[in-house]
Parts: C-alpha cells; structure tokens; sequence
C-alpha cells in the first residue's frame, strides 16, 4: 500500500504525519490518534493494514512532544486533551483537508476522540473506534502510570521511549506521566461528552488492562446518544490491536465498513461481543 512520511503544519509547529492508502479526495480517512506515549512509530503496520481491509485513507500522526514533532511545553495542564481535541485536532483535520473520517483512539487518543466528537459540531465525523479510552480517573490509571514512572527511572522504559521518541524522550514520557499524576488531574472526567456524541462508536477494552476497568465502557454505552458496541477481549491489557491484532483488525474493519453513508439515517443497534 502507498505510503507518505511528512509534516502537518499547525500554527507555528510541525507535527509528524504518514499517510496510508487513498487521499482524502478519494476516500474517507480513518484518523489514528495514539495513546500517551504513543507516536506515528508505534502504531506500526496497523493503520495500514486496517486501510486496506476497509477501502478507506489512514492519517497517522504525532502530536506535540511526540515522535518527530515539534517539543511542547511542560508541564501540561489538567486540561491538555481538552485542548488536542478542541483547538488542535480541528486544525489538522482542516490543514489536511479530511472531508469524511473515522477517530481511531488509543487510550489518551480514545479520550481525544471523545471529547472532538461530543465538544465541536464535528460534521466531518462518521463513527468512533477506541481502544482503552479514559473516561474518568481511576485508582487503577494512577497505580499503572506510577509503575510506569519507576520502569523510567529505574527499569529499560526510558531505552524503550527513545527509540521512538527520540530527543523528545523526556518531554513525551514527563508531559503524560507528570500531567496524570497532578493532583489537580484528580478530577479528570468527560461524561459530560457523551450525550453530544451521536454517530456509531465501537469501544474495545481489555479485561486486564492495567489502567482501566471496565466501568468506562459501562459509562461510554451508559451517556452516549448513538448506537455503541462493545469489544470486551480476555486475557488482554491496555493495548488491544498489538496484543490481540487479528481480532482487532476483523472487528474494526467489519464496524467500518458497516457504517451509514454520510448523511444517512443510522441503523446500527447497540450490542456487546465477547
């Protein structure tokens, strides 16, 4: 499949991008947003796998202090994904000139996604597919980024982080870490989303996922307005499409490729598989 290494310009930065597949012309895009310590690097192969299983273009970049953008200011505020969702992730989708999409979120990605689809009128927007996205705080999410910060400084996470990250190692790992365990990120919370968000929305979590339970997908198919479904997979952690890829990839797809044209009226019915 035909891919293209670049950069977004946003604003006064650069942000890391790939492309996978058709251009925005010619299909919808299916619009990756990685987890918090995530870049274009670390999705690998699945957006291209997934854009070639449904017919539709794969965008693929790095936010700020990721990968090889632009750094970004520390520390983040409480209100950080707010503002990737809110202020950044519109201006991408316009300077790349996306006319149709599906958000494909990971964990702080999923959380992005939410907030872009149920904060902005996001006309653009055909369905919603997360993986471990955080909907509020829990104690499991702090133990887990606590155990994160000592494989950083004590363990071969920070090795791991650089080969990815590179110069922007610390700032990518210190922006997420330290961003999470503030005390004023205590009241981390976007249910208040969920009513606003009407398109089809898979939600896909592991039973084992060190950061989260499965109370946020029971609060995602409790709040949202539009039809959800449900991939709850055993024996796996916090990231699915890696630990599980086959699954991953055949559900996706078949929930992609199930999706009212745009404009139509929406048929889906909410559901659960195991």
């Amino acid at each position: 499949m035909d891919t293209r290494r670049g950069f977004i310009e946003v604003d006064d930065g650069r942000l890391e991008a790939l492309w996978c597949g058709p251009g925005p012309e010619q299909a919808p895009t299916l619009v990756f947003l990685h987890h918090g310590l995530g870049c274009v690097d670390t999705w690998r192969d699945f957006p291209a796998e997934l854009a070639r299983a449904t017919g539709f273009g794969a965008l693929v970049y790095s936010r700020e202090g990721y990968g090889g953008s632009d750094a970004c200011a520390l520390p983040r505020p409480p209100t950080y994904m707010h503002a990737e969702a809110l202020e950044v992730l519109p201006r991408v989708l316009e300077a790349t000139e996306i006319r149709e999409c599906v958000l494909v979120g990971h964990s702080d990605g999923g959380s992005i996604a939410l907030v872009y689809a149920g904060g902005t009128p996001a006309p653009t927007v055909r369905g919603l597919i997360t993986e471990a996205a955080h909907i509020f705080l829990e104690d499991i999410s702090v133990r887990g980024i606590e155990q994160a910060r000592r494989d950083f400084t004590e363990g071969k996470l920070r090795e791991a982080l650089e080969r990815h990250h590179g110069a922007n190692t610390d700032c990518a790992f210190h922006g997420w870490c330290d961003g999470w365990l503030q005390p004023a990120f205590r009241d981390f919370d976007l249910e208040e989303y969920l009513p606003a968000v009407r398109v089809p929305w898979l939600v896909i979590q592991g039973e084992d996922d060190a950061y989260g339970t499965l109370a946020q997908v029971e609060s995602i198919v409790k709040g949202a307005d539009g039809p959800t479904e449900t991939l709850i997979l055993e024996g796996c952690g916090h990231d699915p499409h890696r630990e599980q890829p086959e699954v991953v990839l055949e559900r996706m797809a078949r929930f992609v490729r199930a999706l009212p044209r745009r404009g139509a009226a929406d048929q889906s019915s909410s559901g659960s598989t195991r």
